[in-house]
């Protein structure tokens, strides 16, 4: 993390939801959305976040956030262990802890104006003296996230889905955080709108010192923003890299299958599909052993027994598999 100082440092994370029939899964059972994730997010750093929709990345993002309760382990914002805080002592924390959700039109009220939606955190944490102060502050805010002034006392339908993107990246920015847990802020929006959100979020973070984990299924995005990656799979990181380690060359056999299927804009350049067998299994009844292994092309008679941890295997390069454990960094190259 380049020896800047750690602001998140999550330790052995479980989320664990008990589930009951009615449920519309037919069943009971514990559902272990976030089981044992351990990593750091230092100052103004991004870590980016990947994975199958399902694996638990925005569990793991609201768990960061307090937005779901911690089953085990901890959570550490600015060195406070923030796990099983008081709601009145972490009040204070979570102006510098601030989410951006998917949907910019869902987690924008539509009744109120975005006066209103961007300031009003503001008023609740005494940021601003009065009315009239707050209204100085939200103007600048959107300004500084490139919408007119008019929008001040519009409504959220009357804006695009980028421009409502932008709102809530305001909103989010309008008690000077210090992290910003973004989840997958792209998904609904056009191509060429994420690009100009993602170039907003690089400018702000250059400007205020923000520390994002960020969210999202678009590698391509991923390796443009992040400083690190990790890959999520059935509630568990398989891989955890600087960026140019991971998209270079990839260890675990998810990561690379991921990545074998990036599209590439060059026709005259092949690249080598990584077929996956089966489908990801059931989170209620996951197999023994590596998750991964009746998927895996690459698997040990092993892999069917042991549930490889998260282990260093070259410096600053974590993976969870027993093929690389026993080969080391000198196993298979990533995709060309």
């Amino acid at each position: 993390m380049s020896g800047r100082a750690v602001l998140l440092d999550v330790e052995r994370l479980h989320v664990h939801f008990r589930l009951h029939e009615g449920w519309g899964l037919g069943r009971r059972g514990v559902l272990r959305a976030v089981d044992g994730v351990t990593f750091a997010i230092a100052e103004g750093e991004t870590l980016g976040l990947v994975g199958e929709s399902g694996c638990g990345k925005s569990t793991l993002g609201r768990a960061v956030l307090r937005l779901v309760e911690v089953s085990a382990g901890k959570v550490r914002f600015a060195g406070a262990d923030i796990t099983k805080m008081s709601e009145r002592r972490l009040r204070p924390l979570r102006r510098y802890m601030q989410p951006i959700f998917q949907d910019p039109f869902g987690s924008l009220n539509p009744r109120r104006t975005v006066r209103d939606i961007v300031g009003e955190a503001m008023l609740v944490h005494k940021l601003a003296r009065s009315e009239e102060a707050m209204e100085a502050r939200v103007a600048e805010l959107l300004e500084r996230v490139g919408l007119p002034a008019d929008a001040l006392r519009r409504y959220p339908h009357e804006f695009s889905g980028g421009q409502r993107q932008r709102i809530a990246i305001a909103r989010a920015l309008a008690l000077s955080p210090r992290l910003i847990v973004a989840d997958e802020p792209l998904a609904a929006l056009d191509v060429s709108v994420q690009t100009q959100i993602v170039n907003l979020l690089r400018a702000l973070q250059r400007e205020m010192g923000l520390a994002y984990l960020f969210i999202g299924h678009d590698l391509r995005m991923i390796e443009y923003l992040s400083d690190r990656v990790a890959v999520m799979y059935l509630g568990r990181f398989v891989e955890l890299a600087g960026k140019r380690a991971l998209f270079d060359r990839p260890l675990h056999p998810y990561t690379r299958a991921l990545l074998a299927a990036v599209p590439v804009p060059d026709p005259e350049r092949d690249r080598r599909r990584i077929v996956l067998g089966g489908d990801v299994p059931n989170p209620l009844d996951p197999p023994p052993g590596c998750a991964f292994h009746p998927r895996c092309p690459e698997a040990l008679p092993a892999c069917r027994k042991e549930r490889p941890e998260l282990r260093e295997v070259a410096p600053g390069h974590f993976a969870a598999c027993l093929r690389v454990a026993a080969e080391g960094e000198g196993g298979p190259a990533g995709p060309a």
